[in-house]
């Protein structure tokens, strides 16, 4: 099975790894623009990103999946919280998709969001770290390693493979 993901990341390539193991697969792994903004600020815009990367993936690769994951965040009454969210797409199917983990962040990193900046450079600067976005991630941060970045997508995918091996079953 030929994967496409539309990502070079390496957090979401080991993602997409791990919830393969035990298939025959082949990933490819393809710059894809998101259509979304940097960072995107609510559910509905990190879906977006996560269908425009599946579909894209899919589109240029041949593969016979495509992925997308997309992180982003969610303001509610409580807070800023992080999200993730992830498509899968198909042949003959409309993309599949789910969503993941979800923690507050602290607020002074929710008011950089907010007034701008995006998620990785942030937490760079707040880690006194580089390329946190490609390794623990943010999740890893405020979790003290209990769950990372590429656990939190793995997850994401594992939902997507599911609900992809049910609606092929039931066809």
């Amino acid at each position: 099975m030929l994967i496409s993901i539309g990502s070079k990341n390496p957090a979401k390539i080991a993602a997409v790894e791990q919830a393969f193991q035990g298939y025959a697969f082949e990933i490819v792994p393809v710059d894809t623009e998101s259509g979304v903004s940097e960072q995107p600020l609510t559910d509905e815009e990190t879906i977006r990103g996560a269908i425009n990367r599946a579909v894209s993936a899919f589109d240029v690769s041949g593969a016979d999946i495509g992925i997308g994951l997309e992180g982003g965040v969610q303001k509610t009454e409580h807070g800023l919280f992080l999200c993730n969210w992830g498509a899968l797409r198909a042949r003959g199917m409309e993309p599949i998709i789910a969503g993941g983990a979800r923690i507050l962040l602290p607020e002074e990193i929710a008011i950089q969001l907010l007034a701008g900046e995006e998620l990785g450079p942030v937490m760079d600067k707040f880690a006194k770290k580089q390329n946190v976005r490609k390794k623990e991630g943010a999740v890893g941060i405020f979790t003290n390693g209990k769950i990372d970045r590429v656990e939190m997508f793995t997850h994401v995918v594992k939902l997507l493979l599911g609900q992809y091996e049910f609606k092929r079953q039931s066809n």
